[in-house]
């Protein structure tokens, strides 16, 4: 048995995550009310660990930075 946290788009109940699961499984589906107000479209886990070029020069310029060795330092 596993727990899938999905959402209702009007037609068909769209899983939050991936899901590995054989066609024509049976499935109890149990309708919570309340618990999110406001549920995304798509879901945020395509997202993580990306950031935008911008993003990534401003980081790449503050690690430069902490390389940046003076010469009286220890």
């Amino acid at each position: 048995m596993e727990a899938i946290k999905a959402y209702y788009d009007g037609r068909a109940f769209v899983p939050v995550f991936p899901v590995n699961v054989a066609k024509n499984r049976v499935a109890i589906i149990t309708i919570l009310d309340n618990i999110m107000d406001s549920v995304p479209e798509k879901t945020y886990l395509q997202y993580v660990g990306k950031l935008s070029d911008d993003s990534y020069q401003e980081m790449t310029a503050i690690l430069q930075d902490t390389r940046k060795i003076e010469k009286n330092e220890w």
